[in-house]
């Protein structure tokens, strides 16, 4: 039997910006997303903590550095620049792994720089 877990969170990513006339989408700083194993198009779950909004998207790979977390498209209407959010993606995996499996989180702080993590 396979069983769906956690593959990867980005934990108390601050939104930087939204655009509301691309097509949809979340920009991620590259650096963030190798970081934590997204992969561009990945399907994610956010969660804006300010606000309780939930929301399905996909990854965008944003520039190197430059600590990105964008809001494109109707995603944009679900936050705004300074809300924290948690970014999630979910694999399918077999139950026999299930016991010794961990993700890989990473836990930002200001300007969207990791402060901690794990499963890495």
């Amino acid at each position: 039997m396979h069983i769906f877990l956690l593959k990867s969170k980005i934990h108390r990513a601050q939104v930087t910006a939204g655009n509301l006339n691309y097509e949809g989408s979340m920009t991620i700083d590259m650096d963030l997303m190798d970081k934590v194993g997204f992969v561009s198009y990945e399907k994610i779950l956010a969660s804006n903590m300010a606000n309780g909004e939930r929301f399905e998207t996909y990854v965008i790979p944003g520039k190197r550095g430059s600590g990105d977390i964008v809001l494109n498209g109707a995603a944009a209407h679900l936050g705004k620049p300074g809300d924290r959010i948690t970014i999630m993606s979910f694999t399918q995996v077999d139950e026999s792994l299930a016991a010794n499996w961990e993700p890989r989180v990473i836990v930002l702080g200001e300007n969207n720089k990791i402060i901690n993590e794990r499963g890495i």
